[in-house]
């Protein structure tokens, strides 16, 4: 007699094998409760943001980050990876950062501006889902290795938290009046926009080890780093996110040389929309 729920992660029909219950390892289940502590932490921002609890609704987005960078790591280090973890971080990813952001985005300033600011709310959701469609598709793809250092356009993480720079600057004490709602909305699209072009950022995943002696050096930054981030998170949070944004352009000029070192004049990324353009980020 069939059990009363499906398996875990099924294998195919196909095989033949002797009707009992199939024990898997916990490790095979450890990286999927991690994406789904991100998803209840992207559900929890959405009830901070109704509550008026908006500090604490930036913080659960941003433990969803967090979690979200844990988990595709946590999947490749156990040796568990699989195509169920894959759309069920899909999944997370869009409620935590497609949806949650904007939502107290609009909870927080554009409630006064109606049907204005929720055109800018679905936009940024809309973004969101064709970015990690459009991730989801594009995997397995062969690409050249110097492409893997960059990410197609804004990945969601960064720009769902980026996109909340407005809030981080009102929460400093420079206040954000309801007038300001238009240039919110503006960013808003920005950001939206950001995500789905063909811009390249910088992605980290491939670069090289460091040297023996920036290893304290580094250590300590990030020990720095982090009480700052307890300290004073929202002025942390600002400064590293205008720091992400002006970076950008410098990720376009590093694509472009490799582009002209390695590739082809195809590869080159221009204004002109024309041209191929390897996509999305590599496997998480």
């Amino acid at each position: 007699m069939p059990g009363l729920f499906p398996p875990f992660d099924p294998e195919p029909e196909a095989v033949e094998r002797p009707r009992r219950l199939r024990r898997i390892p916990i490790r095979s289940v450890i990286p999927n409760l991690v994406t789904l502590l991100s998803l209840c932490a992207g559900l929890t921002s959405i009830r901070m943001s109704f509550e008026g609890r908006f500090e604490m609704a930036v913080y659960a987005i941003l433990i969803a980050a967090v979690l979200d960078g844990l988990d595709g790591r946590l999947a490749r280090y156990l040796h568990v990876t699989s195509k169920f973890g894959a759309e069920l971080d899909s999944l997370s990813d869009f409620l935590s950062f497609g949806v949650a952001p904007p939502l107290l985005l609009f909870v927080w300033n554009f409630h006064d501006i109606n049907s204005f600011g929720w055109v800018a709310v679905v936009l940024f959701a809309i973004a969101g889902a064709l970015r990690l469609a459009r991730f989801n598709t594009m995997l397995g793809e062969d690409k050249p290795t110097w492409q893997a250092n960059f990410f197609t356009g804004v990945p969601i993480p960064a720009g769902a938290l980026a996109v909340l720079l407005p809030v981080y600057v009102d929460r400093v004490g420079i206040d954000v009046p309801q007038a300001a709602a238009p240039a919110v909305v503006a960013y808003v699209v920005l950001i939206a926009a950001l995500m789905v072009s063909r811009v390249p950022t910088f992605s980290g995943k491939k670069y090289g080890g460091i040297q023996r002696e920036w290893v304290v050096p580094i250590l300590i930054g990030v020990v720095i780093l982090a009480m700052l981030l307890v300290s004073y998170p929202f002025h942390v949070l600002s400064i590293l996110t205008i720091l992400y944004l002006a970076y950008i352009p410098f990720g376009w000029r590093a694509w472009n040389r490799l582009a002209r070192t390695h590739g082809t004049k195809e590869d080159e990324l221009t204004l002109d929309v024309g041209g191929p353009f390897p996509d999305d980020e590599t496997t998480p």
